[in-house]
C-alpha cells in the first residue's frame, strides 16, 4: 500500500471525498479568513482534533516608477542610475522598521519631491520596536525622488530618498 492509498483511505474513513471540506470545516475556514481581514495578519494556522488548517493571503507591495523626464535640446543629460542604492545622493535606511513620511497620521509629510533640505533636516521617521526614529538628511540639496510609501516596511540599507 502506497502513502497515497493510505491518505485516500484515511479521507474515506473520515466520511468525505478527497479534497472536499465538510460544512463545519468550510465555516471554520471562512471565520479564519474574516479574522485575517479584521486583524491585518497575513497568515493564520490552527490544529484541532487532528485537523490542521492554514489560511494565508498574499501581500503585494506596489511601487510607483516615475516616468523619465525629457531634457530640453542641448541641455546636458544626467545618467540615470538603474539601481537607486548606488546613487551618490541616496539616503539609506539605517535600520529595519516601518517608514512614515509624516510625524503623525493626517499631518503633512516632512518632505515632497522638489523640497530643498539642509543637512540634518528630518526626511521621515522609521518605527522600530515601538520607537520612532527620525531619519535626517545626510547632505543639503533638493529631494528628487522619494522611494518609499507611507507605512511601508523597510530593510537596513534600503534607499529611501534621493537628494541632489
Amino acid at each position: 500500500m502506497t502513502a497515497q492509498d493510505r491518505d485516500q483511505d484515511r479521507d474515506k474513513d473520515r466520511g468525505k471525498d478527497q479534497g472536499e471540506a465538510s460544512g463545519a470545516e468550510q465555516q471554520l475556514i471562512r471565520e479564519l479568513a474574516d479574522l485575517l481581514n479584521e486583524t491585518g495578519l497575513s497568515e493564520i494556522e490552527i490544529e484541532k482534533s487532528g485537523l490542521k488548517i492554514r489560511v494565508a493571503r498574499t501581500v503585494s507591495i506596489q511601487s510607483a516608477v516615475a516616468a523619465p523626464a525629457v531634457a530640453a535640446p542641448g541641455a546636458p543629460v544626467k545618467p540615470v542610475a538603474s539601481d537607486p542604492s548606488k546613487h551618490p545622493g541616496a539616503v539609506k535606511s539605517p535600520m529595519v522598521g516601518t517608514a512614515y513620511r509624516s510625524p503623525e497620521p493626517g499631518a503633512p509629510p516632512f518632505i515632497e519631491v522638489g523640497t530643498r533640505v539642509n543637512q540634518g533636516d528630518t526626511l521621515l521617521i522609521i518605527e522600530a520596536m515601538k520607537t520612532m526614529n527620525q531619519i535626517p538628511a545626510t547632505h543639503s540639496g533638493k529631494v528628487t525622488m522619494i522611494l518609499i510609501e507611507n507605512g511601508q516596511p523597510v530593510e537596513f540599507g534600503e534607499p529611501l530618498v534621493i537628494i541632489e
